[in-house]
């Protein structure tokens, strides 16, 4: 039977890479699925031994869990897109457009901090909808779509903010969302676990999550077997487009403030944790365990950097600069061992 005359079923089916650990009474933790989770415990174990006075507390954990929470949730936003097929660019100027909206909406419109979410959350929708009216009906490649986008957002963003920093006026009630910890750990860091557990969901126990698979790893033989393929890249940058809102929401309330273009410095090390990811649990694809493993192998490696380092500014840049370099290539030779 050729691709062609498949189901959509079949389709999804058949894209599932082979699970040469079924019927073993062992989980597989072979170390080309498990490499990234393996080197992040050496990493831990090495930093504390090391560093032990400031790396090796559970202060400094806190603070990798929390501050790695927006990272997690735009790199999750953006794996979105990259399932579909789709390589939205414009993930941090959205989350940009999130923080001035928000804070506009109430320092100087006087809204509520519930309204202001709801409206925020509604521009992300809007943004992956735009997003996707341009790359499947206009037939715009993907990544010439989307930064034409983050320039048009940049320019709405400035435009909301002036330029600048909303400090008064944020709600106490909102910041307080940010600021709250159960258990000791951030409320930020249990957002980034509810949404992962629901992405996880979907894609990996949902029929329309298989098929966004299919429809991302090849469209022409997903299309021909039947598959909504313009509807699944629909779903995929609507929800890469509200997780960026998210990212920006949380970052505000975090910060007790909306600094104007505070998403920028999120997009590379989101696309080095989704790249990174792909390696990682199913490597040859995008998945939602593999990103998060590959956020806090990232953030323990530029953490112990940093505070090893601390009058070197730059080494986190080049640090998830190699990363995302490393990550690409090692997924484009994954997938390539998995096809063949």
């Amino acid at each position: 039977m050729t691709s062609e005359t498949r189901s959509g079923a079949e389709l999804a089916q058949a894209d599932e890479p082979p699970r040469r650990g079924a019927g073993r009474r062992f989980p597989d933790l072979r170390v080309d699925r498990f490499s990234g989770l393996y080197l992040l415990v050496l990493l831990a174990i090495g930093y504390t031994v090391w560093l032990p006075q400031t790396f090796g507390t559970t202060t400094n954990l806190r603070a990798v869990l929390a501050g790695s929470a927006i990272t997690g949730i735009i790199a999750l936003g953006a794996m979105m897109g990259l399932v579909s097929g789709a390589f939205d660019v414009s993930v941090a100027a959205n989350m940009s457009l999130a923080i001035s909206l928000v804070g506009w909406l109430q320092s100087v419109a006087h809204l509520g901090f519930a309204v202001a979410v709801v409206i925020t959350l509604a521009s992300g929708v809007v943004v992956g909808s735009l997003n996707a009216l341009i790359i499947t009906r206009l037939r715009v490649d993907p990544v010439i779509a989307t930064l034409g986008m983050t320039s048009l957002l940049a320019a709405v963003s400035y435009w909301i903010a002036g330029g600048r920093t909303f400090i008064t006026g944020i709600s106490p009630a909102f910041t307080a969302l940010g600021a709250t910890k159960i258990a000791t750990v951030p409320l930020p860091v249990f957002y980034l676990g509810g949404i992962a557990l629901v992405l996880w969901y979907f894609l990996d126990h949902t029929p329309v999550g298989r098929y966004l698979y299919a429809a991302g790893s090849n469209p022409t033989a997903a299309g021909l077997a039947g598959l909504p393929v313009r509807r699944l890249q629909w779903t995929a940058l609507i929800v890469s487009g509200t997780l960026s809102s998210v990212a920006g929401i949380v970052l505000t309330m975090q910060l007790g403030a909306a600094s104007f273009g505070s998403g920028g410095p999120y997009l590379l090390p989101a696309f080095a944790a989704a790249f990174l990811g792909s390696t990682q649990i199913r490597p040859g694809r995008f998945n939602v365990a593999g990103t998060l493993v590959a956020l806090y192998l990232l953030a323990v490696g530029v953490k112990g950097l940093q505070l090893r380092f601390p009058a070197l500014p730059w080494i986190a840049d080049l640090f998830q600069g190699v990363a995302l370099i490393a990550a690409v290539a090692l997924g484009v030779l994954a997938t390539r061992g998995r096809r063949e």
